[in-house]
């Protein structure tokens, strides 16, 4: 059977602000699409887990893998990766997870006067390429991550969000 260059894409809706956003699954879906057809990575044959939580959700996460007692919008988890050959009867290799929270979400596309739908897709996107390994800790890692996010949401029909940002020269 060949393999599909998209990764298969779980969402699990783990808090009930959520309810409220139907079509979330389906921008989240898209979102990731567009992100695997867009880069140069091997995410066929893959898996990833998106939860939907809430900032208490997101606290804990937060606290427990990363220190930092407070909610924050996305969190990435990537998966470790298998070291020997794979066969056709192997089941998906995980990428790992993402779990992005409703209230902070939602109070930064309201502060930043952003569709929901187009702040989700982005927080998708920036989740699923931290699972492939790019990352924004130096300005060199972060300008290549943020290139990359604005080109794929540019894809899907929504604007750079990063275009109010000021930039530090």
């Amino acid at each position: 059977m060949p393999q599909s260059p998209i990764p298969i894409t779980e969402v699990i809706v783990a808090a009930e602000c959520w309810q409220d956003q139907p079509d979330a699954e389906d921008v989240i879906q898209r979102a990731i699409v567009a992100a695997a057809e867009m880069v140069e990575a091997d995410v066929g044959d893959a898996e990833i887990a998106v939860m939907l939580t809430d900032d208490a959700g997101i606290r804990t996460l937060n606290s427990n893998w990363r220190g930092i007692d407070k909610p924050t919008n996305v969190l990435s988890f990537p998966a470790l990766q298998p070291t020997g050959p794979r066969s056709d009867d192997d089941a998906p290799r995980m990428l790992g997870d993402i779990a992005i929270a409703y209230e902070t979400m939602r109070r930064e596309a309201d502060d930043e006067q952003k569709p929901f739908d187009h702040h989700l897709s982005h927080l998708t996107v920036h989740g699923f390429l931290h699972l492939i390994g790019y990352d924004h800790e130096t300005d060199d890692e972060a300008e290549e991550m943020e290139a990359l996010e604005t080109e794929i949401l540019a894809h899907l029909g929504i604007p750079d969000p990063y275009a109010d940002r000021e930039r530090v020269n």
